[in-house]
């Protein structure tokens, strides 16, 4: 049999690897591809029977009459800071309190990046560096050059010399994360163990992440 996996950047970081690797170890003979996209892209390749499952966030999975979702797990967000910040020792904050600090976004627009949902009154964030590559963006951050949104995934893999603080959760909502498949074809049974084997990952990332923050 085989997997043809998409998934979005941040799942890579600690969800799909790990589930790549369990699943790998318990079903050795299945061939299995990962490709990384966008969650759109990932969503239109599900619906083409290019990819027989993907990896996708919520916040840019609208509702698609070809996909079904299946819910994986909700992720908080986080902001890194460099470690001579005022909050860096502080377990929560609100986003308005780093209304004045300079931001590290994707792109120069805060609506077009992680950011885009959380704006409103109080918080509208100045973006001094667009970045999209997370390795320049913690670079940046380290050298006390302004603060980034990081999604709880992709906290595992982040440079330990840098401050990670949640955010506080009626400040910011969770995200949702979500295998989508396509409607109407039952996955093969590899897809079907893949999957099984993503939500109990998820599970175990989930109850990991809250303890961690």
């Amino acid at each position: 049999g085989r997997v043809r996996l998409g998934a979005f950047a941040t799942a890579g970081a600690a969800l799909v690897p790990r589930a790549v690797a369990e699943f790998r170890a318990a079903y050795p003979g299945v061939a299995l591809r990962l490709e990384e996209g966008l969650t759109s892209r990932l969503l239109a390749r599900v619906a083409a029977d290019e990819l027989d499952l993907a990896v996708v966030s919520g916040a840019d999975a609208g509702p698609r009459a070809e996909v079904v979702f299946h819910h994986l797990l909700d992720e908080a967000m986080l902001v890194a800071l460099p470690r001579s910040h005022r909050l860096a020792a502080r377990h929560r904050v609100r986003l308005a309190e780093l209304a004045d600090d300079v931001w590290i976004a994707g792109g120069e627009r805060p609506e077009d990046t992680l950011l885009g949902p959380y704006l409103r009154d109080g918080f509208r964030p100045r973006v001094g560096f667009a970045v999209s590559d997370w390795i320049a963006k913690q670079g940046l951050v380290a050298a006390g050059l302004g603060v980034t949104l990081v999604p709880s995934l992709a906290a595992p893999a982040l440079r330990p010399d840098l401050a990670l603080v949640a955010v506080r959760g009626d400040d910011v909502p969770v995200r949702k994360v979500y295998a989508a498949t396509r409607r109407g074809v039952a996955p093969s049974d590899a897809a079907e163990a893949f999957l099984a084997g993503l939500r109990e990952v998820s599970r175990q990332l989930s109850r990991e992440l809250r303890e961690r923050h």
